[in-house]
């Protein structure tokens, strides 16, 4: 289990391709911190460190995850979202976030407005994920509020301190993004789907 508070940004050393698999090498300031087994969100990712080296640590994602998130478009020098999972008894400053992505939405709108940034996402609403207005959204493993709630798209509101520590200040119309819908708006979604 996540929060959505991301700890710091991870630089992708390399990528390597193994059958249907990905291994991923990542540059990071809490290398030094991991072990092996250790659950760790990528983009909102849950990935489970496989190898460790001096500043750098290894991650593993299977077809499943590939075809589910927006891993399969991560390039070598990238920088990914990373949290470690939360420990029993700390706070929890965002919300419940499983690192389990349900689905890639696309940035249609990224703009500055005096001083914050804001941005509308789209996603495919067949796959009956909803998004409720001031509830939570996980957008690349970011804990953020939902503003203007539509049927297929919602937008959010990103202070200073969050364009400048995550991969939001990359993010420009067409970018793909992992989306993980609130488990609560997701249990909410089931129950309408199945009247």
């Amino acid at each position: 289990m996540f929060t959505g508070i991301i700890e710091t940004l991870g630089v992708i050393q390399e990528i390597k391709k193994e059958k249907d698999n990905i291994h991923i090498t990542m540059n990071s300031s809490i290398t030094s911190e991991l072990q092996i087994d250790q659950s760790v969100a990528h983009n909102g990712i849950c990935l489970t460190v496989v190898a460790l080296n001096d500043t750098s640590y290894t991650v593993t994602a299977i077809d499943e995850t590939i075809k589910k998130t927006n891993l399969g478009s991560w390039q070598e020098g990238d920088s990914v979202n990373l949290e470690r999972a939360m420990k029993l008894g700390d706070r929890l400053d965002g919300h419940i976030v499983q690192g389990h992505v349900d689905q890639i939405g696309t940035c249609i709108v990224a703009e500055e407005t005096n001083g914050s940034w804001l941005y509308t996402f789209e996603y495919d609403e067949t796959l009956n994920n909803i998004t409720i207005e001031k509830g939570s959204i996980t957008v690349n493993g970011v804990s953020l509020t939902v503003v203007n709630s539509n049927k297929n798209q919602f937008s959010v509101a990103i202070i200073p301190y969050t364009h400048e520590h995550t991969n939001f200040n990359s993010f420009k119309v067409g970018t793909k993004i992992n989306l993980e819908f609130d488990v609560i708006g997701k249990y909410v979604a089931r129950l309408y789907a199945n009247k």
